[in-house]
Protein backbone atom coordinates (compact mmCIF):
# COMPACT_ATOMS: atom_id res chain seq x y z
CA UNK A 1 0.00 0.00 0.00
CA UNK A 2 1.32 3.63 -0.45
CA UNK A 3 1.27 5.77 1.63
CA UNK A 4 0.80 9.82 1.05
CA UNK A 5 1.36 11.17 4.49
CA UNK A 6 4.22 8.88 6.10
CA UNK A 7 4.71 11.90 9.07
CA UNK A 8 0.51 12.01 8.92
CA UNK A 9 0.71 8.22 9.98
CA UNK A 10 3.36 7.93 12.48
CA UNK A 11 1.80 10.77 14.58
CA UNK A 12 -2.02 8.88 14.45
CA UNK A 13 -0.26 5.56 15.52
CA UNK A 14 2.17 7.41 18.55
CA UNK A 15 -1.27 9.32 19.10
CA UNK A 16 -3.84 5.90 19.03
CA UNK A 17 -1.01 3.77 21.32
CA UNK A 18 -0.92 6.23 23.65
CA UNK A 19 -4.44 6.82 24.06
CA UNK A 20 -4.67 3.35 24.50
CA UNK A 21 -2.16 3.16 27.07
CA UNK A 22 0.11 0.21 25.27
CA UNK A 23 3.81 0.28 26.19
CA UNK A 24 5.49 0.25 22.91
CA UNK A 25 4.32 0.83 19.67
CA UNK A 26 5.92 -0.57 16.35
CA UNK A 27 5.97 2.10 12.86
CA UNK A 28 7.52 1.45 9.81
CA UNK A 29 11.37 2.81 9.67
CA UNK A 30 12.79 5.48 7.97
CA UNK A 31 15.33 8.58 8.00
CA UNK A 32 12.15 10.88 8.90
CA UNK A 33 10.73 9.24 11.54
CA UNK A 34 13.99 8.16 13.14
CA UNK A 35 14.72 11.41 13.79
CA UNK A 36 11.49 12.60 14.85
CA UNK A 37 11.46 9.65 17.51
CA UNK A 38 15.15 11.23 18.53
CA UNK A 39 13.88 14.38 19.35
CA UNK A 40 11.01 13.02 21.07
CA UNK A 41 12.97 11.10 23.28
CA UNK A 42 15.14 14.17 23.69
CA UNK A 43 12.67 16.36 24.68
CA UNK A 44 11.24 13.62 27.09
CA UNK A 45 7.62 12.36 25.58
CA UNK A 46 8.71 8.96 25.36
CA UNK A 47 10.66 6.51 26.94
CA UNK A 48 12.66 5.67 23.63
CA UNK A 49 12.81 3.68 20.70
CA UNK A 50 14.47 1.15 18.81
CA UNK A 51 15.29 0.13 14.97
CA UNK A 52 13.51 -3.55 14.47
CA UNK A 53 15.21 -5.38 11.48
CA UNK A 54 12.48 -7.42 9.96
CA UNK A 55 13.03 -10.63 7.98
CA UNK A 56 13.62 -8.15 4.89
CA UNK A 57 15.13 -4.53 4.38
CA UNK A 58 11.11 -3.73 3.74
CA UNK A 59 9.90 -5.00 6.63
CA UNK A 60 12.50 -2.51 9.46
CA UNK A 61 10.28 -1.09 11.76
CA UNK A 62 10.90 1.80 14.37
CA UNK A 63 9.27 0.42 17.71
CA UNK A 64 8.46 3.57 19.97
CA UNK A 65 8.34 3.06 23.89
CA UNK A 66 6.11 5.83 25.20
CA UNK A 67 6.04 7.17 28.83
CA UNK A 68 3.49 7.73 31.82
CA UNK A 69 3.44 9.29 34.50
CA UNK A 70 1.22 7.18 37.18
CA UNK A 71 -1.52 6.48 34.36
CA UNK A 72 -1.50 10.17 33.17
CA UNK A 73 -0.03 10.62 29.52
CA UNK A 74 2.88 12.58 28.97
CA UNK A 75 1.86 13.38 25.48
CA UNK A 76 -1.29 15.01 25.43
CA UNK A 77 -1.35 15.96 22.05
CA UNK A 78 0.13 15.66 18.56
CA UNK A 79 -1.11 17.72 15.63
CA UNK A 80 0.23 17.55 12.04
CA UNK A 81 1.21 20.93 10.87
CA UNK A 82 2.64 20.70 6.86
CA UNK A 83 0.48 18.26 4.77
CA UNK A 84 1.13 17.65 1.42
CA UNK A 85 -1.89 19.27 0.40
CA UNK A 86 -0.69 22.38 2.23
CA UNK A 87 2.68 23.34 2.52
CA UNK A 88 3.64 25.27 5.94
CA UNK A 89 7.09 27.38 5.77
CA UNK A 90 8.42 29.46 8.27
CA UNK A 91 11.29 31.84 8.84
CA UNK A 92 13.78 32.57 11.01
CA UNK A 93 11.91 35.57 13.04
CA UNK A 94 8.47 33.41 12.75
CA UNK A 95 9.66 30.01 14.12
CA UNK A 96 6.37 28.91 16.02
CA UNK A 97 6.22 28.71 20.15
CA UNK A 98 3.86 26.07 21.54
CA UNK A 99 1.82 26.21 24.37
CA UNK A 100 4.20 29.52 25.43
CA UNK A 101 6.98 26.93 25.60
CA UNK A 102 5.96 23.93 27.30
CA UNK A 103 5.10 21.72 23.86
CA UNK A 104 7.52 21.39 20.80
CA UNK A 105 7.11 21.70 17.28
CA UNK A 106 9.40 20.30 14.96
CA UNK A 107 10.99 21.70 11.40
CA UNK A 108 12.08 20.14 8.93
CA UNK A 109 15.15 22.89 7.85
CA UNK A 110 18.32 22.67 6.13
CA UNK A 111 20.34 21.61 9.06
CA UNK A 112 17.82 18.61 9.49
CA UNK A 113 14.89 17.60 11.71
CA UNK A 114 14.92 19.63 14.92
CA UNK A 115 12.76 21.53 17.45
CA UNK A 116 11.63 25.03 17.69
CA UNK A 117 13.92 25.98 20.20
CA UNK A 118 17.01 24.58 18.29
CA UNK A 119 15.85 26.41 15.39
CA UNK A 120 15.69 29.74 16.97
CA UNK A 121 18.92 28.99 18.53
CA UNK A 122 20.70 27.53 14.85
CA UNK A 123 18.91 30.86 13.25
CA UNK A 124 17.14 28.83 10.52
CA UNK A 125 13.58 28.56 9.32
CA UNK A 126 12.13 25.92 7.71
CA UNK A 127 8.93 23.49 7.12
CA UNK A 128 6.57 23.21 10.45
CA UNK A 129 6.08 19.42 10.25
CA UNK A 130 3.82 18.90 13.57
CA UNK A 131 2.92 20.06 17.11
CA UNK A 132 3.58 17.68 20.29
CA UNK A 133 2.96 19.04 24.03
Amino acid sequence: MVMTDPIADYLTRVRNANTAYKKSVDIPASNLKESMSRILKEEGFIKGFEVVDGDNPAKKAIRVYLKYDDKTRVISGLKRISKPSLRVYVGTEDVPRVLGGFGIAVLSTSKGIMTDKSARKEGVGGEVLCYVW
